[in-house]
């Protein structure tokens, strides 16, 4: 009998810079989508990639003076990097510069201007760049994007249209007969009534302002815009359209695209339209789920929390990570991220629920029969209870998991976990063990509580792909058998006389207080060695992840902004290694009649001795902080590129303390 299929995509991400753990968001949900439904035996396809085309890539790479292509490919190795590291296990990864995506999306464009559904006209109207979004002036808000709140061009050019408003009526009428085809329901409304029933207008789906795309084949001045060419790779990536087609006609239509919320319009509505006026079938489900928040700011607006998945990845463990993002967040709504609730989840439920409870399990079975549950078992009260909560969380896992409700379903399956701790209470298996005549009973608890624990380390395996072989381990599991999904289903088989192996524990207790400064520690050090090709302070970070927004907003400061610093000459008198970082320096300075201590963060671009007697630029007002616990007062300026970092110094001597200006 053939596999059942299933063919999930997030969004195809934009390699504007760095990702942040907002970013991991919607892959990871995809991606325990993925593993829930291959563990289920579905043959799946899971599509994840980037859209590298576009007007901001264009510009990004002129500032740095490199080409688009050397611009793109060096983020995408990062992201490639970063799926890596969260053990995203997409089965492709599809780049819009790849060369067939870009053949079939010139043949998708020639198919829809010959059958009419592309013409030539005129443009003129307000687009956003960060968005790649055109908007009429009545959409702006206070003359602004609407959706980013960022600075709008008035562009006028020639340009091919796509005739959306023809698909107008089909669309709502599918929308309507397939309620479960925008999901959650506030999605579907605000596509109704904010969007469809208002009316549309032809899109716009050509540029001739920029060259970084792909060209029309059969008017090359123009080069297709973003929305024909990254919708696209839904289908690109199954091969549509070329000699090959078996992937597409197995998989396609999709079972569910992942988006954010912000271009759910996108996916719902231009994605929709192309489809039909394609003939081809239109996705199964279109998901918009929330933002990752940082309190109450997009998580690209960071306010001293560590954001850098990396980070976070190598510090609490993958898992941790994977868990937080999955179990706090209701799928369909707006989720809040801090370091302090990550670390509270890491401590409430992965340490103190289901950490202790593999290890007190794995240690009384070792501690009360030398590490082998005996055959001999009687059974007792609060037996049956703990095994109907325990049985419940599978199909009530599978149940909302369906749904993509996973939140809910780490609930229901945490359920299980505080049953079988509290079980533990109920039985007192150290008071059992006081009396030989309780062994059956005693082993009887022993075996109910190694049973629950193989039945979780299944049904966690979708969120948590590192800690089941971690627990099956502990219990000495080796039967792959015993670990399929639906051996979840049955109770009362995991083996007697095997031996648990006492291991470290899998979730330790972290001290939030602790734990908390040496993150704010990460975040300044990290921050203060950002490369950037322009002066730029190292030693005092800011406590922010800048947007686009305020990158660009900062570019241009008034006189009276300048006048704020405080720019200082000083000499460095001292220089020493900071203990337990190997990237920060301890400076004294003087600046003339005093002397300062800065910490910066230079420590593998100069060794102490080689600074000791240089004049350099200080930033003198600016509020002291602590790095590792050593006070800062001030910042000090240099020089980076991705390759080396050079100090700020002056052409000839002159009195430490005098102003820069």
């Amino acid at each position: 009998m053939e596999k059942k299929t299933y063919y999930i995509t997030t969004p195809i991400y934009y390699p504007s810079g760095k990702l942040h753990i907002g970013h991991s968001y919607t892959t990871v949900a995809a991606d325990a989508m993925a593993r829930y439904k291959r563990l289920k035996g579905y043959d799946v396809m899971f599509l994840t990639g980037t859209d590298e085309h576009g007007q901001k890539i264009q510009r990004k790479a002129e500032e740095k003076g490199i080409s688009p292509q050397q611009y793109v490919d060096e983020i995408v190795a990062g992201i490639k990097e970063l799926w890596k590291l969260m053990k995203i296990t997409n089965d492709r990864f599809i780049r819009t510069t790849d060369t067939q995506h870009k053949d079939v999306v010139q043949k998708i464009f020639k198919r829809l201007y010959d059958q009419g559904d592309i013409y030539k006209s005129e443009y003129e109207g307000w687009y956003c760049t960060p968005c790649e979004s055109f908007w009429t002036k009545t959409q702006l808000v206070d003359g602004k994007c609407p959706d980013c709140g960022r600075e709008v061009e008035l562009t006028k050019e020639e340009s091919y249209f796509f005739r959306l408003s023809k698909y107008q009526d089909r669309l709502i009428k599918h929308i309507e007969e397939n309620p479960d085809f925008i999901q959650p329901v506030s999605r579907q409304n605000e596509m109704l009534n904010n969007f469809l029933r208002p009316g549309l207008e032809d899109l716009c789906v050509s540029r001739t302002s920029f060259k970084w795309g792909i060209p029309v084949s059969f008017d090359e001045k123009h080069v297709i815009y973003v929305w024909i060419d990254a919708l696209s790779n839904y289908i690109t990536a199954l091969n549509y359209m070329t000699n090959d087609e078996s992937d597409y006609k197995k998989y396609w239509p999709a079972d569910v695209h992942l988006v954010g919320k912000e271009i759910v319009r996108f996916h719902t509505i231009i994605w929709p339209a192309m489809l039909m006026a394609l003939g081809e079938p239109l996705p199964k489900q279109i998901y918009g789920h929330g933002w990752l928040l940082l309190e109450g700011g997009k998580m690209s607006k960071s306010k001293g929390n560590v954001v850098d998945p990396v980070i976070l990845v190598n510090k609490y463990g993958l898992d941790s990570i994977r868990y937080f993002l999955l179990r706090d967040m209701p799928f369909g709504s707006d989720g809040i991220f801090s370091n302090e609730a990550l670390i509270n989840r890491i401590n409430s439920d992965l340490a103190n629920d289901l950490g202790n409870l593999v290890s007190r399990t794995v240690a009384m079975i070792d501690k009360y029969f030398g590490g082998k549950i005996p055959a001999e078992r009687e059974a007792g009260d609060y037996d049956q209870d703990l095994v109907n909560t325990v049985m419940q969380a599978p199909s009530k896992t599978e149940e909302l998991l369906e749904k993509l409700q996973f939140n809910n379903a780490l609930t229901e399956i945490w359920k299980a976990i505080s049953r079988t701790n509290k079980y533990i209470d109920e039985t007192m298996p150290w008071v059992l063990a006081k009396d030989e005549k309780n062994s059956p009973r005693l082993a009887q608890v022993m075996y109910n509580l190694a049973e629950s624990l193989r039945i979780i380390s299944i049904i966690i395996e979708p969120f948590m792909p590192e800690t089941p072989e971690k627990i099956r381990h502990q219990l000495g599991l080796t039967d792959k058998k015993l670990t399929e999904w639906d051996a979840a289903k049955t109770w009362g088989i995991y083996p007697t006389g095997i031996a648990v192996n006492k291991g470290e524990v899998i979730f330790p207790r972290i001290e939030l207080k602790k734990e908390m400064e040496e993150l704010e520690q990460i975040t300044a050090a990290k921050e203060s060695e950002k490369p950037m090709n322009k002066a730029h302070a190292v030693s005092q970070p800011e406590k922010a992840l800048e947007s686009e927004a305020s990158e660009k907003n900062a570019a241009l400061v008034t006189i009276e902004d300048f006048a704020k610093l405080d720019l200082r000459v000083a000499k460095v008198l001292e220089a020493e290694k900071v203990e337990g970082a190997d990237k920060l320096l301890k400076l004294k300075l003087e600046l003339g009649s005093e002397t300062r201590q800065v910490v910066s963060g230079i420590a593998k671009h100069y060794e102490p001795k080689d600074i000791i007697g240089k004049q350099v630029i200080l930033i003198a007002n600016l509020k002291p902080v602590k790095l590792k616990g050593i006070e800062s007062q001030g910042m000090i300026l240099a020089a980076s590129d991705d390759t080396k970092l050079l100090l700020a110094t002056l052409d000839g001597e002159i009195n430490s303390g005098a102003k820069v200006k």
